[in-house]
């Protein structure tokens, strides 16, 4: 499985779907939401802007999946 960094505390799911390369535009991630092919976690997601956490599994179109880590800054 994928492993996507992020350094904040969560990502929206829209741009987490975008930041992963499943995509090329946020539209596209919209329509992938919008048309009930993206798991958070084993949940159907409909939200694009559902905050995505530490370890939360995302899975779209039930073949692409990955993992959100998040990278400490330190700060």
């Amino acid at each position: 499985m994928e492993e996507v960094l992020i350094h904040t505390e969560f990502i929206k799911l829209q741009q987490a779907i975008k930041l992963a390369g499943i995509v090329g535009q946020g539209s596209d991630a919209k329509l992938l939401i919008q048309n009930g092919a993206v798991k958070v976690n084993g949940v159907v997601a409909t939200e694009r802007g559902k905050k995505i956490h530490h370890n939360d599994i995302v899975t779209v179109q039930e073949t692409k999946e990955f993992k959100i880590i998040v990278k400490n800054t330190g700060k």
